[in-house]
């Protein structure tokens, strides 16, 4: 991307605060900012989180790798805390892909949403690959990938709609399995029904 886009890309180094200062200033200018950085040390950009950009519901995009449990990065690296404390702050809407494909949709989704966008996705590899067709992104809209008659539903939400799936296999059952695709706003119609 540097090479390519070298006016487009801003290092501004291990200085989570600061990137999410400098996106809210250039969402202020017109442009359209994505900050990239670990869900973990999304904790040190919370107050600009907030008062920078929540507050002034700026169209920031933050894309956090290494969202949920990351194993053998260590106790300091987890991104477990994310979904928590983003889904307190108001203005802010929370997605994550289940897989490559629909990481692609929700990115499409991205380029013309008009507030605060959290993007969660997993260290390395997802789960599933092309298991599932994806689907054009909508707001707070869920995704039904199979559904069946038995009493059973398993509802996963990014990465962990692949272990929904790889336990459906396990246990040699036929689930109705749910991609929430957004855990803020939820798919209440769909939840309830």
């Amino acid at each position: 991307f540097k090479k390519t886009y070298p006016n487009r890309l801003f290092d501004v180094g291990i200085a989570e605060e600061h990137s999410i200062a400098f996106a809210n200033g250039l969402a202020l200018s017109n442009k359209n900012p994505y900050v990239s950085l670990y869900s973990t040390f999304m904790q040190r950009a919370y107050d600009q989180v907030i008062h920078d950009c929540a507050i002034l519901n700026l169209p920031v995009v933050l894309c956090m790798d290494r969202a949920g449990i990351v194993g053998e990065d260590g106790e300091t690296h987890q991104g477990a805390f994310d979904i928590s404390f983003l889904n307190a702050i108001p203005n802010f809407t929370l997605v994550a892909p289940r897989d490559e494909l629909m990481f692609k949709e929700i990115m499409e989704f991205s380029y013309s949403f008009n507030s605060p966008l959290a993007i969660r996705y997993p260290r390395g590899n997802f789960g599933l690959c092309d298991e599932f067709k994806p689907v054009k992104v909508e707001l707070g809209r869920s995704q039904i990938l199979s559904q069946n008659n038995e009493n059973i539903a398993f509802i996963g939400y990014g990465n962990a709609v692949a272990k929904a799936y790889k336990v459906a296999k396990f246990l040699d059952i036929n689930p109705t399995i749910i991609d929430l695709i957004f855990i803020k706003p939820l798919d209440k119609e769909l939840l309830l029904n």
